[in-house]
């Protein structure tokens, strides 16, 4: 499962002509906007 992860990973990185620190940025991002998405809803 893991080497399929790392697989995966390495597509998108191919594909979207990014870094490991880039891929990083975006995961870091779609977690705030899913945080706060999950905080607007079920919280408020």
């Amino acid at each position: 499962m893991i080497e399929l992860h790392k697989k995966y990973i390495n597509w998108w990185k191919e594909k979207l002509n990014l870094s490991d620190y880039g891929i990083l940025w975006i995961s870091f991002i779609k977690g705030l906007i899913i945080g706060l998405l999950i905080y607007h809803f079920f919280i408020i």
